[in-house]
């Protein structure tokens, strides 16, 4: 079946998460990706877990896997002219180059923009970056935590008056990864019907932002951004979650709250909070939302969440849900149905669990087709079949360190 980006090839010279996961989300529409890796150590991003302390040797490496899977890796030593004399053969044959190192770096190794343009015209030249393409700060270094910190996700979260609380699991490389993908695709689209290539540039700061678009747009727009919420204090109580008998917890999220007031209290059992003048209507409510609270903590902690979930599917026509953690989520029902876990079959360690596409093409579906690669596995393929480089030359190339 066909797949939204055949026959279009990638460059990938990124490291770590945001732009790996970027050009992995290219990957799976079925690009071509070809990961340029430094020739000694490769992406520092294979050994991310090691350093943390994970003994890994017998099971697959989740950080590489989740954001280098659909692609082929070739070294070179990019500091000699004759790795660069590669790149620029090999970026005259593709569509798109994807790129996360700091400001400066691509410009004096010869990979910038203006350079590559010159074996391309219509080249879409992708950067990843921590601030943006512009001001004081925009060569300052960045990780997922400093993306965080610096959006106001970290202040976003949690109680209030509580410290900044970051959150697992790399969502300012994710977010940024989605954006820059966004852009590329947009790029890639444009040249497709006006004919021109063009430079596209994403941001761990511009992207958690627009994570957050409605609350940027109130302090813009009203002078206040949403303020942190307490669970013990909500504005709405149907806007919030509880926790049953057996330590689990259900989220309500009923934003039209005197809509099921009223059959909300029956499902719970306690009907006479419907005529409780301290509850009649979403503004009393609102006014006396730490008593009710109160009330529903103890409602709920009389039940185990299955129990629960059974109640107010059949009470009403109420708006809920589990509260997973990440752990919970490959025995989802609706993670299951979806394939948003599916099953692959890795290479070297058998069956394994991988996440699937999170969109569905129905006609021209994306997929994970390979795993990610060895370090520079695929560097005598693309040399000798996508370049036409001979095995002598091959050979020399290698005895002279360029690959």
């Amino acid at each position: 079946m066909a797949m939204p980006l055949d026959g279009v090839r990638v460059i990938d010279w990124t490291i770590w998460q945001q732009g790996p996961a970027c050009s992995a989300m290219l990957g799976d529409l079925g690009a071509e990706v070809i990961k340029i890796e430094e020739r000694v150590g490769g992406d520092p991003g294979r050994g991310v877990l090691i350093m943390a302390g994970l003994d890994i040797s017998d099971m697959p490496n989740a950080y590489f896997e989740s954001t280098n899977r659909n692609k082929k890796s070739i070294t070179l030593d990019l500091k000699k002219d004759g790795a660069k004399q590669i790149v620029y053969e090999l970026i005259a044959k593709s569509d798109i180059f994807v790129q996360n190192f700091r400001k400066g770096v691509a410009d004096r190794l010869g990979l910038d923009y203006e350079t590559l343009k010159q074996h391309n015209e219509k080249l879409i030249y992708a950067t990843a970056s921590g601030y943006g393409p512009e001001g004081p700060e925009s060569g300052d270094p960045s990780f997922d935590l400093l993306g965080q910190a610096r959006s106001g996700i970290m202040m976003a979260g949690g109680e209030p008056g509580a410290p900044p609380q970051s959150l697992a699991g790399g969502p300012a490389d994710q977010m940024g990864a989605v954006m820059m993908a966004y852009g590329i695709l947009a790029a890639y689209i444009a040249r497709e019907k006006h004919g021109t290539g063009q430079r596209v540039d994403a941001s761990h700061l511009g992207s958690m932002m627009w994570l957050q678009a409605l609350s940027v747009s109130s302090k813009v727009m009203t002078g206040g951004a949403h303020p942190r919420s307490t669970r013990a204090a909500p504005g709405n109580p149907l806007w919030n979650h509880y926790r049953c008998s057996d330590d689990q917890w259900l989220s309500l999220a009923m934003l039209q709250a005197d809509r099921y007031w009223a059959d909300f209290t029956k499902a719970i059992e306690r009907p006479e909070l419907a005529t409780d003048e301290r509850f009649l209507d979403l503004r009393v409510r609102a006014k006396n939302s730490k008593a009710c609270v109160a009330i529903l903590d103890e409602a709920f902690a009389t039940k185990p969440r299955a129990e629960w979930l059974e109640i107010l599917r059949h009470g009403g026509d109420f708006i809920f849900c589990v509260v997973n953690s990440v752990n919970d989520l490959p025995d989802d029902p609706q993670v299951i149905a979806n394939d948003y876990i599916v099953d692959f079959d890795h290479p070297r360690h058998g069956p394994t669990k991988v996440q699937g596409m999170p969109v569905k093409l129905h006609e021209t579906p994306g997929e994970v087709r390979f795993p990610a690669p060895e370090f520079g596995e695929h560097t005598e393929q693309v040399l000798t079949e996508i370049l036409g480089y001979s095995w002598e030359k091959v050979a020399e190339l290698r005895e002279r360190e360029i690959t």
